[in-house]
């Protein structure tokens, strides 16, 4: 994890954190419902789908910079979102 983290670096890792709670706030506007379980959940794919490509050896992720990680972010926390619609409602 610390790999990880070193990686990608603490700019990006709180960059991802951003990410995660405005797409989260966003979904919550769009789709309704509990706007902190959007907000939570947001954050937590933000961080993860980056985390875990990482430990998967995707060293380009961390080599693409901010710009890759704050992408992955939101496409993950997006899918994510999206699943969790589906399974909480």
């Amino acid at each position: 994890m610390e790999d990880v983290l070193h990686g990608i670096g603490w700019a990006a890792l709180v960059l991802t954190v951003i990410i995660g709670a405005l797409a989260g706030w966003i979904a919550s506007k769009v789709a309704g419902g509990n706007r902190a379980r959007y907000i939570v959940t947001g954050i937590i794919a933000a961080v993860a789908v980056p985390v875990v490509l990482g430990l998967l050896g995707l060293s380009l992720l961390a080599a693409g910079g901010l710009v890759a990680v704050a992408l992955v972010a939101l496409i993950g926390a997006a899918i994510v979102l999206v699943i969790a619609k589906l399974v909480f409602d």
